[in-house]
């Protein structure tokens, strides 16, 4: 695995990393709103005969014909295969510029700078990349990791208080899939106050411990999926839609329903099933979902990628701290589990 740099100067360890990499020329992708707020910070040290090009930000841009935008701009400025890519933005962002990076001249090096805490947390370890496809959320990907990631906490000054929240649903769930006492010693009822470099660090080095024993998701990086199995499928329902959740509030819909499945199928006991949905609820409120968006909902869970066959197989924990993967879920649990949350109450 490549190195993770921790940095409390951007500028100067980007510097640092550009000085010691040989490129033939540096191509920096951004979003709108990166490029207004992120880029300011390291733009002067930037090699002059640098190409900068800007997306437009969010999900619902993921896709491959942001893709296409990105290999013509790639192409017009003539980069070869020694030619070095910079990411500048959040997880949407560093998947499919690195995915662009990755099938450019059937590969060209890449740099990723998260700016958001989910990116930070979770999109800077592991090599996942690719873009959504037909309304399914990271249909086409490859695995490929950058030269390094520079994780710069002076980024998280630039974001609202939304975007903290929705970051901070993947600090909880890598508590509730490895470190019990992680997970006790998050505050849930004042998170905005929360210290993030420590954080950062320990997420980083939990996730980092799962993908180096198995880089390629054959086992036990199934379990980095809790939550995200159900998560997925509501985030991607209401991506166009006036009821919009961000990852992390996707997820923590989830997290829960998920945990009533852990409750039901394996060794989950009533009282954790009640501290998670309680945490949760008190940092996520709860999300109104009607019996009308249940068919559709469903049908996206039935296209994820862990499923095996027609088997739908979900990552569940037997208790805090401890999660396993490859459970077998049918349609009408997914429902149950859903139904559960609905009728959850959360004054």
């Amino acid at each position: 695995m490549k190195p993770i740099i921790f940095s409390e100067n951007a500028s100067a360890d980007l510097t640092a990393v550009l000085g010691e990499l040989k490129f033939s020329s540096l191509f920096i992708l951004t979003d709108e709103n990166t490029k207004t707020h992120c880029l300011p910070r390291i733009e002067e040290l930037l090699p002059s005969n640098s190409t900068f090009l800007t997306i437009e930000p969010g999900e619902k841009n993921k896709t491959i014909a942001t893709c296409m935008q990105i290999w013509a701009a790639m192409t017009e400025a003539q980069l070869d295969r020694k030619a070095l890519f910079l990411n500048i933005g959040g997880g949407v962002l560093g998947d499919m510029g690195g995915f662009c990076a990755s099938i450019y001249k059937r590969g060209i090096r890449f740099i990723n700078m998260p700016t958001t805490l989910l990116s930070q947390v979770d999109a800077s370890v592991g090599g996942k990349l690719g873009v959504d496809f037909e309304g399914l959320k990271n249909h086409l990907g490859v695995f490929n990791e950058p030269e390094t990631v520079i994780v710069a906490s002076e980024f998280l000054q630039t974001l609202p208080q939304q975007e903290i929240r929705s970051g901070y649903a993947e600090i909880i769930k890598h508590g509730l899939i490895k470190d019990k006492t992680y997970f006790e010693s998050l505050d849930f009822d004042n998170w905005q106050n929360s210290y993030w470099s420590p954080l950062i660090h320990h997420s980083v080095s939990i996730k980092k411990e799962v993908v180096t024993e198995d880089p390629k998701e054959a086992g036990l990086r199934k379990i980095l999926n809790f939550g995200h199995t159900i998560g997925h499928a509501f985030e991607t329902y209401f991506l166009d839609g006036l009821r919009h959740l961000l990852h992390g509030e996707a997820i923590a819909v989830g997290m829960i329903c998920e945990a009533w499945l852990s409750h039901q199928k394996l060794t989950l006991s009533t009282a954790e099933l009640e501290t998670i949905q309680s945490a949760l609820l008190k940092v996520y409120g709860k999300i109104e979902i009607l019996d009308s968006d249940l068919p559709a909902v469903l049908d996206f869970c039935l296209q994820d990628k862990k499923n095996e066959g027609k088997e739908l197989m979900f990552s569940l924990l037997n208790e805090i701290g401890d999660c396993t993967y490859n459970i077998p879920i049918t349609r009408e649990e997914i429902r149950n589990s859903i139904a559960y949350y609905q009728n959850l109450t959360h004054s």
